[in-house]
């Protein structure tokens, strides 16, 4: 009976011991689990990242070769996918981020080292020559860049003149006065216009807008900076509407609700405080899409005249010259060389830099938006 009771007293530690002995070697094999998976892991981001590297370097050789590195990169991550899907995960979304941020350097690079030639050859002249010749193979090649800078920053203008009125007040309607029904109409069609082929735009313009302008007003030359700034502008319209629109929206409900209860009215809620609120959404908008006419290539194209110079006076949108930055890019870039094609890089150099600050200023007036609204950017 002695016996019995003081086994039933030590059944308790008995159960702790074993209890404890369980957890220990849960844990060991857990940690020898962990062990292994992380030693796989690490073999699977080396071979990852030592067939990108091979295939890089193989392809700038220009080796025929290069198929075999792409090869075991898509091997090796098939494997690690279906073993350690979460460290594969890491390694492809980190791999992404390093090529896009690597990808742009190199373009960076790339296009300041072949602008480089023709800034030895004119120095600053190339952004700020204003008399002839402006743009010549003759006495040992001119090419400035001012006349297609002037020409970009005229046609900009004017398409922001159309997008940014119209796209706001799109914006307005389609997030604050549409009934619900109109809207789930609206605002697919508007997001289905920024789809549509720039080339399309561009066709349009040169045989229904520019025809009109010469016929009806007689315009000096069939393609002006006035017709081509207009369908850019029509192009940059979804841009600035959809940003408008997702800034408006994200206007707390609660601050519009407060307005009416203090007795305004829908109208006058949305002019005097939904708009005022996202305006930093709404400029970010409008910015984005003066991005999008800045750089516009292939309805420019199709629509100006090609003709190097100054409209006298300079803000003459109706003009017999007609050329951009990105418009001379497209359509001498067949048939240049050497100095020629430097100053292309140039003009390049130059579009690049100013649509950067445009989407760096788009960003800081988006997150004051969010700043401003109480958001965790």
């Amino acid at each position: 009976m002695t016996q019995i009771l003081q086994q039933t007293r030590d059944a308790p530690s008995r159960l702790r011991a074993y209890a404890a002995g369980r957890l220990v070697a849960t844990r060991q094999r857990a940690r020898d689990y962990r062990s292994r998976t992380t030693d796989g892991a690490i073999a699977m981001h080396a071979l990852v990242f030592a067939s990108v590297v091979a295939t890089f370097l193989l392809f700038l050789a220009g080796s025929e070769w290069t198929v075999l590195p792409v090869i075991a990169f898509v091997a090796t991550f098939a494997v690690g996918w279906s073993r350690y899907q979460a460290e594969a995960a890491k390694a492809l979304t980190f791999l992404t981020t390093v090529a896009t941020v690597s990808i742009l350097s190199l373009i960076i690079a790339f296009l300041l080292v072949r602008s480089e030639p023709i800034v030895r050859h004119m120095g600053l002249d190339v952004l700020t020559r204003i008399e002839q010749p402006l743009w010549t193979s003759n006495q040992g090649g001119v090419y400035a860049l001012t006349p297609m800078m002037a020409g970009t920053a005229v046609t900009t203008v004017i398409a922001t003149l159309v997008a940014a009125p119209i796209g706001i007040a799109g914006a307005v309607f389609v997030s604050e006065i549409a009934p619900r029904r109109v809207r789930e109409v609206v605002k697919p069609g508007i997001e289905l216009m920024a789809g549509i082929p720039s080339i399309t735009y561009g066709f349009i313009g040169l045989t229904i807008v520019n025809q009109y302008f010469y016929v009806e007003f007689g315009t000096p030359t069939i393609g002006t900076y006035f017709a081509a700034g207009l369908m850019i502008g029509i192009m940059a319209l979804p841009t600035v509407v959809t940003v408008s629109e997702d800034a408006l929206n994200a206007v707390p409900e609660s601050v519009k609700s407060g307005a009416l209860a203090m007795g305004s009215t829908k109208w006058q809620t949305t002019k005097s405080v939904t708009i005022p609120a996202g305006l930093s959404g709404v400029s970010a908008g409008v910015l984005l899409g003066v991005g999008r006419a800045l750089g516009e290539t292939m309805a420019a194209t199709v629509m100006l005249t090609h003709t190097k110079g100054f409209p006298s006076p300079v803000f003459d949108v109706f003009s017999n010259y007609g050329e951009t930055l990105t418009t001379v890019i497209a359509f001498e870039g067949g048939n240049a060389s050497g100095i020629h094609m430097s100053a292309l890089f140039a003009g390049g150099v130059v579009l690049f830099v100013t649509v950067m600050l445009l989407s760096v200023t788009s960003q800081y007036v988006e997150w004051r938006m969010y700043q401003k609204l109480g958001g965790e950017r």
